[in-house]
């Protein structure tokens, strides 16, 4: 919501209604390696490893356009072969903007060589192991991370409701199995 219009996000109209913001983030992957950035400048997360791309959705664009788009602003990379890993709902609870939807994805294919773009937001980009992520790293990120890790990465996770991220578990691979 934009503070001193009620009813409005961005400009539109919501009559009332909540809003959540979508973003879109591309993890670059090398092997085991995941291309990571350090925030700088931005006033969210600064000092914090995320991901070398990442950004809000615009208005008429999907997430795959969006992952896209940012990979070229951030990172001057282009022709991603993008994987969708997972969709993550979160709250912040108190913050101005207090829920969010993010789609995550990977990429081990692009044109060009990652490099940094936005030097105000980004301190450096640097590969990373998965098993050895730095610290500190954005917390919801960091769940991610781990779950591409330990190959466990459900269709759609939560963060911050529980006071701890939430990962439901995985469908039983027997049928006859109950949960």
């Amino acid at each position: 919501m934009n503070p001193g219009t009620p009813g409005t996000a961005g400009g539109a109209r919501t009559a009332g209604r909540f809003v959540v913001v979508p973003a879109a983030y591309v993890y670059l992957r090398r092997g085991d390696e995941v291309l990571l950035q350090l925030r700088r400048g931005t006033g969210y997360m600064d000092d914090h490893w995320a991901a070398a791309a990442a950004g809000h959705v615009e208005r008429g664009e999907t997430a795959y356009d969006a992952a896209r788009r940012e990979a070229a602003e951030e990172l001057d990379v282009h022709d991603l072969g993008l994987d969708f890993v997972t969709t993550m709902h979160r709250t912040a609870r108190a913050a101005p903007i207090d829920e969010r939807v993010d789609f995550f994805f990977t990429a081990r294919r692009w044109s060009g060589e990652p490099r940094v773009v936005e030097p105000d937001k980004c301190a450096r980009i640097a590969w990373w192991p998965l098993d050895g992520l730095p610290d500190p790293t954005v917390p919801h990120e960091r769940v991610v991370l781990e779950s591409l890790r330990e190959g466990g990465v459900t269709a759609y996770t939560t963060h911050g409701f529980a006071d701890a991220a939430t990962v439901p578990p995985a469908p039983p691979t027997d049928p006859k199995e109950t949960p």
